[in-house]
């Protein structure tokens, strides 16, 4: 059974090799937070908003080419999902994020903010992917946790300067204002020495190298 119409209105996108026609959505049946007459946001296709699930695209986010959005998953604001890539599970993706290529975006993770994620890259779990971050490679992304205080997830990533980016509860910064927020907070304790392990672990694994895929929209 359907869960969306196409309610007629339409807007043309200039892509690279061609114009992508995207139609606005709304609910013909009650599922999630989604009423019946709620209208979505826009799609090219049926293809990029499965039926299934409790999956929703909704403001004025947009999802065209082969993108997939499903299981009870969520793009929203002003977001952006295009190309081969895929969001599922319960991910997230607001606000002005983009996520295109093939990457995939699933489970209970969060792209927003200006984030863009991109190439093969692979967001996923508890992972908190937001603010400037630039992800295109699976090595772009650490999650830890649950560990400190709340013993929640910290998520390490790269951002658009090739620094690294941290977002642990309330905390978005960088790195090493994130080792001086542990300090005031939590001197040396053993919340602040685990935390100072995860940054050390977080320096080893994500890729600073290389740069981004130019950001082929069709």
């Amino acid at each position: 059974m359907k869960k969306y119409e196409f309610t007629g209105e339409t807007k043309q996108i200039n892509l690279l090799f061609r114009t992508a026609t995207l139609h606005r959505i709304r609910a013909v049946v009650e599922f999630g937070l989604v009423k019946i007459g709620d209208l979505g946001g826009w799609i090219e296709k049926e293809e990029n908003l499965s039926h299934d699930g409790k999956a929703w695209v909704c403001g004025d986010a947009e999802v065209w080419g082969n993108a997939e959005v499903c299981g009870n998953a969520k793009v929203c604001g002003d977001a952006k999902v295009w190309g081969n890539a895929e969001v599922w599970g319960n991910a997230e993706v607001c606000g002005d994020a983009e996520v295109w290529g093939n990457a995939e975006v699933w489970g209970n993770a969060e792209v927003c903010g200006n984030a863009k994620v991109c190439g093969d890259a692979k967001v996923c779990g508890n992972a908190k992917v937001c603010g400037d971050a630039k992800v295109f490679s699976a090595s772009h992304v650490l999650v830890i946790g649950a560990i400190g205080s709340r013993n929640d997830f910290t998520t390490f990533f790269r951002d658009k300067d090739g620094e690294i980016t941290v977002k642990c509860g309330c905390f978005l910064g960088k790195i090493d204002r994130f080792l001086e927020k542990v300090a005031s907070t939590h001197g040396n304790s053993k919340y602040a020495l685990v935390y100072r392990a995860a940054v050390e672990v977080a320096k080893l694994q994500i890729d600073l190298t290389g740069e981004a895929p130019e950001m082929d929209e069709e």
